[in-house]
């Protein structure tokens, strides 16, 4: 107990340095970009930093896990602790116990801070920037329900409302009716209209039959379930979305003849793409000498960091073709983490081999 706090110990203390400094790194580089074009206030400016570490925060949190058990490592090497832990007869399962257990806390916490509005930070701080507000309206949606096709002039998420909607209901193929409302607000489920102008066009075109056909309508439900936030960010092509918001559309999409390969590859990213930080260490863990006189510290932590961002660029890369439906999430995002997973278990496996050997050996 007293090694897995120790260890627990020296392992936070790494990931909390180096998570600060990537964060820290992340966020000057944005200010120094965009100084020029943040807004006056001083409140402003420090909400859109906070914002800022929160994205970092985002982007950094699984690749300083990696870094730490470098630094970690180094550490009980340089120092002989490492030697000493397995000279008292500790296991290296033991020992990696402790770095694997804060790393997967790590990661859980990660993927619960998705189901709040810490998925949006970096939305949130660009629209403090070019606006001075945290949400600013969606203009131009058009898209499809349920057969039907819907613009929607300016959406605002964040009250629930939208501004020039006209929906046009096509049965077999032919337009039925057009309806038209200058404003919407969504509640209980449904876009309520107040009031609407409909516009059924002729069933045949007939010159003594009956023409065009224009009413008014009121308090009109429409576009069940179909929230505000879907629709901002499933049909802006945004994928920093809550998980949430990816699982409603999902659910809502999957009958409506939707391409939802952008949702499946955020919500990938969010569920699957952390869990490279586990495997790389024990990876790591593997390699590491027992004592600084068997391999160069030098050359192991370069070594060690050089294959971190290696890996983790490949990761970003594969994710990013998904997210622009390039690659199938599956093979962009499931398959290298499948690879490195089998990595991890070869490793694993020329140990238990070896011990395998001796024995028949003996």
């Amino acid at each position: 107990m007293l090694a897995f706090t120790t260890l627990s110990i020296l392992y936070l203390r790494y990931f909390s340095i180096v998570l600060i400094a990537l964060s820290s790194f992340m966020v000057g580089f944005d200010l120094m970009d965009n100084a020029s074009s943040l807004p006056e206030s001083a409140n402003l400016v420090l909400i859109y930093i906070m914002y800022k570490y929160f994205y970092a925060i985002d982007m950094m949190l699984p690749i300083s896990l990696v870094f730490a058990i470098i630094a970690s490592l180094v550490e009980l090497v340089r120092t002989n602790a490492l030697a000493a832990y397995y000279a008292l007869g500790y296991s290296k399962i033991r020992i990696i116990i402790p770095f694997l257990s804060v790393a997967s806390g790590m990661i859980v916490i990660y993927i619960a801070l998705h189901a709040t509005n810490f998925a949006r930070s970096n939305e949130f701080a660009d629209n403090l920037r070019e606006t001075s507000q945290f949400i600013r309206p969606t203009s131009n949606l058009f898209f499809t329900h349920e057969g039907s096709y819907i613009y929607f002039g300016n959406l605002y998420p964040l009250s629930k409302r939208a501004e020039d909607i006209r929906i046009f209901t096509f049965q077999q193929g032919h337009l039925k009716e057009g309806l038209i409302a200058t404003e919407a607000v969504y509640d209980q489920g449904y876009w309520n209209i107040q009031k609407a102008h409909v516009i059924r066009p002729p069933e045949t075109f007939d010159l003594k039959g009956p023409g065009i056909v224009v009413e008014d309508r009121y308090n009109l439900k429409v576009l069940h379930e179909f929230k505000p936030k879907i629709l901002d960010q499933i049909y802006e092509g945004k994928a920093n979305f809550t998980i949430g918001d990816g699982l409603d559309a999902l659910e809502l999409l999957e009958n409506q003849n939707v391409d939802v390969a952008k949702i499946k590859s955020a919500m990938y990213r969010i569920f699957v793409t952390p869990w490279f930080a586990p495997i790389l260490i024990v990876i790591f863990f593997s390699y590491a000498p027992v004592s600084a006189r068997f391999l160069n510290l030098s050359f192991f932590s370069f070594g060690a960091i050089l294959a971190t961002l290696m890996v983790w660029g490949i990761l970003f890369m594969m994710g990013e073709l998904s997210n622009n439906k390039t690659l199938i999430p599956e093979i962009g995002i499931i398959s290298p983490i499948m690879v490195l997973g089998g990595i991890m278990l070869w490793r694993l496996g020329n140990p238990l081999r070896r011990v395998r050997v001796k024995s028949q050996q003996n």
